[in-house]
């Protein structure tokens, strides 16, 4: 098994404004992050615009630049505006009118590969990206559309130590981190029979609410500042359970496995082996008429950022199944997808993940499930 994607790149993005507003361009470039080569170069004019926009657009050229030379790459982008960063790290809030379409389009771009995380830099170890906004702004001002200069040698690749990584309990944070508690639906006649349930929409089982009263009775003296849900049945009955309001958001919901829906394992070994075989094998893979792994984390991902972005600095618990919460806790580690084959949940544990502003994560707890150790049955 490949456990890594297939390309890492960096893209390096900036954009500027002789005026702000004013006349405005974007230069963004593409780094294999390995070698540190610049593997694609892009910039513009965008005719009258603010710093903000033209920093935005940057992000955008840089992220399809990425694409077309790898949709499925693993990328880490670098930029020296705090506010992009931050906004499309999902801790501020985007506020002004112009800027929302341009972040929508930049996740939607970033959406496809199989991770993305933002940094910021300083302005000076951003030059690159900086010379080709000045250039596309300079043919503009004399008539002309920008061109790519010749390929360049490899730069060596800056590390970025101060948002790369962080060393919990020690390093103390820009801002608060936003937590989630992820919490596991109860036991099912699925779960049970350990048969696949992804859309089959069942009820929990007289030990699944006990064991939902179990993870409520635990919760009741935290404070959270919104409760997400799966929209399944077993997933709601479990949140139903906190006697708390709560959101329900379609895409915590479990992964579709397609024909292979309430068949247990061996069934599906039996009847798809070299179906199965590849599924093990490569989380892009789908089930037959199902959903893929890697699908499962793409909309997983899109769901964590629009409510990371709605809670800023708060605590929020989201009631959810085994691949969802398997997908968050690989975004915190900056695991690949592969690692969700790795992990194991057990029936209404808890995990808690701390997303901070300048990009890191911290898995606090993984499959916490004291609080109904005395409702474990065999077989469960």
């Amino acid at each position: 098994m490949n456990d890594r994607p297939s390309h890492r790149l960096v893209v390096e993005a900036d954009g500027g404004s002789r005026g702000n507003p004013g006349p405005a361009g974007y230069g963004a470039l593409v780094r294999d992050a390995d070698t540190g080569e610049v593997l694609a170069e892009r910039a513009g004019s965008i005719g009258r615009a603010t710093n903000n926009v033209a920093e935005y657009q940057g992000l955008i050229a840089g992220l399809r630049a990425a694409a077309d030379i790898d949709p499925n790459a693993a990328v880490e982008v670098r930029m020296d505006s705090k506010l992009v960063v931050e906004q499309m790290s999902g801790r501020w809030k985007i506020k002004h009118p112009a800027m929302r379409p341009l972040a929508m389009e930049a996740a939607d771009v970033a959406l496809g590969f199989s991770q993305v995380r933002y940094g910021w830099i300083p302005r000076e170890r951003n030059g690159h990206a900086d010379r080709l906004a000045n250039e596309a702004m300079d043919a503009a001002a004399q008539g002309r559309a920008w061109e790519p200069t010749e390929p360049q040698s490899p730069e060596p690749t800056p590390h970025l130590a101060p948002t790369t990584n962080r060393l919990s309990g020690w390093m103390a944070p820009p801002a608060p981190p936003t937590t989630t508690v992820l919490l596991r639906h109860g036991q099912t006649p699925m779960s049970v029979e350990k048969r696949f349930s992804g859309t089959v929409d069942v009820g929990l089982t007289d030990i699944g609410h006990a064991q939902a009263d179990a993870a409520a009775g635990r919760l009741r003296e935290v404070v959270f500042d919104a409760v997400y849900c799966s929209p399944l049945k077993r997933a709601r009955q479990t949140a139903d359970a906190l006697g708390r309001d709560y959101i329900v958001d379609d895409n915590l919901r479990e992964t579709d496995f397609g024909a292979w829906e309430g068949m247990t394992f061996g069934e599906v070994r039996r009847r798809f082996p070299e179906e199965l075989n590849a599924w093990l094998a490569d989380p892009a893979v789908p089930p037959s008429g199902g959903e893929s792994i890697l699908d499962t984390v793409r909309r997983v991902t899109a769901a964590r950022d629009r409510i990371l972005a709605a809670h800023p600095g708060g605590r929020i618990l989201l009631v959810s199944h085994v691949t969802p919460i398997k997908a968050l806790t690989q975004l915190a580690l900056d695991a690949t997808p592969a690692v969700l084959y790795r992990l194991h949940l057990d029936l209404v544990s808890m995990s808690t993940i701390d997303w901070y502003s300048d990009g890191p994560a911290v898995l606090r707890g993984f499959n916490d499930s004291i609080h109904a150790a005395h409702l474990v049955e065999a077989g469960q």
